[in-house]
């Protein structure tokens, strides 16, 4: 059975930060024959909406906004004034989205990227409940903007809060509201999972962005990623929403310094881009 998805692209595939030079790629991705482009956040003062918004509208594709989330935004964190600095940004991150026509703001908002560590039982709780009441209020700040949240899993080396679906599923039961949603991606599932549809049926209909590579953040269809199991697991629960690739070019020092991508993946990142989703609209169909 074929899935009933579209496909998007982040352009952290070809370069970062996300500014008014970025929507020259658009015509590019839609050539390839996508229908969405993630959209990544990591400086609000760099997205000029009008000029976004026209680009958009241009190559008709669908924007998906996703969050950045460094050391000064971190809702788990001791003190408040992160907490605060964390929600001046997803307010800019869901103007941004509101103006642009998303339906959400995705990315690991529970907490810092790259705060992995191993802590007591006792801390751990604490941060977690300091994640779940700060992400309650987020909920409902998104929701007067007619936005969800989609909350994504990371694996152990980004991050020591959630990196199992079935923790997700546990952080968004807690949150016990209704606009936490989540993102599986499955670069950080290759890692985390034992079984790639027993994580898909964990998160069930609160899932509702996906973002895929492949187990090593290479071209999908060209590494280990048991592709039959993602395509199983989709279908059982019902998802149509995005299915967007999501990687990174080592010519970013910053951001591959991050990801730890320290050689080129690929010889082209349009070649990335394009056989990328050639693989991924076949597997789809068929």
């Amino acid at each position: 059975m074929a899935l009933d998805v579209t496909f998007g692209v982040s352009t952290w595939l070809w370069t970062s930060p996300f500014n008014k030079d970025t929507v020259s790629l658009f015509p590019k991705i839609k050539s390839f024959g996508y229908d969405a482009v993630e959209i990544p956040v990591e400086d609000p003062d760099l997205i000029d909406l009008k000029l976004v918004k026209a680009a958009l509208k241009e190559n008709e594709l669908k924007p998906i906004i996703c969050g950045a989330f460094g050391p000064t935004r971190d809702f788990t964190h001791e003190d408040p004034t992160f907490h605060q600095t964390c929600f001046d940004y997803l307010d800019s991150c869901f103007e941004i989205a509101a103006e642009l026509g998303a339906g959400f703001v995705a990315g690991p908002m529970y907490s810092a990227v790259g705060k992995a560590r191993l802590v007591s039982p006792e801390q751990r709780k604490v941060e977690w409940d300091r994640a779940v009441q700060n992400l309650r209020k987020v909920c409902h700040r998104a929701g007067e903007f007619g936005l969800e949240i989609a909350l994504e899993t990371l694996n152990r080396f980004e991050t020591d809060l959630i990196n199992t679906a079935e923790e997700l599923k546990q952080l968004i039961i807690d949150i016990n509201e209704p606009q936490a949603k989540a993102l599986l991606d499955g670069f950080h599932v290759s890692i985390e999972e034992p079984s790639i549809e027993e994580a898909i049926r964990s998160v069930g209909d609160k899932l509702i962005h996906v973002q895929v590579s492949e187990n090593y953040r290479g071209t999908p269809g060209t590494g280990q990623t048991n592709w039959a199991a993602w395509k199983k697991g989709l279908e059982e629960v019902g998802y149509s929403g995005t299915i967007s690739i999501e990687s990174f070019t080592p010519n970013v020092k910053e951001l591959a310094g991050a990801v730890c991508i320290w050689k080129p993946l690929v010889p082209s990142q349009d070649g990335f881009a394009k056989e990328g989703l050639e693989f991924l609209k076949k597997w789809a169909r068929n």
